[in-house]
């Protein structure tokens, strides 16, 4: 679940295989200011679909000119990050 307050976003729960198609479609959805910040710090866990959602998030944010920062990521997703080598595409901002 996604919860927004202009550009201020809040990604909350489970990040999975099971819900990533939902939350992806909801994130492009919701983040349409110019400048969006997700906070990652209620999300309960994650797979590596994390990453790729986050991804994907960027990709449409840059393709439409705005700007997308992520903060407070999990330990979790950072070692994900860390393991395949992509920690500076998740630069905390």
């Amino acid at each position: 679940m996604i919860a927004c307050d202009g550009g201020r976003c809040a990604l909350q729960g489970p990040v999975t295989m099971a819900n990533v198609t939902a939350l992806r479609e909801e994130g492009l959805r919701l983040f349409a200011a110019p400048e969006v910040t997700v906070d990652l710090a209620a999300v309960t866990e994650v797979d590596s679909t994390a990453l790729s959602l986050l991804f994907e998030w960027r990709r449409a944010a840059l393709a439409a000119n705005r700007r997308i920062a992520f903060v407070n990521l999990p330990d979790n997703l950072k070692s994900l990050a860390a393991l395949y080598g992509v920690t500076e595409l998740l630069d905390e901002g």
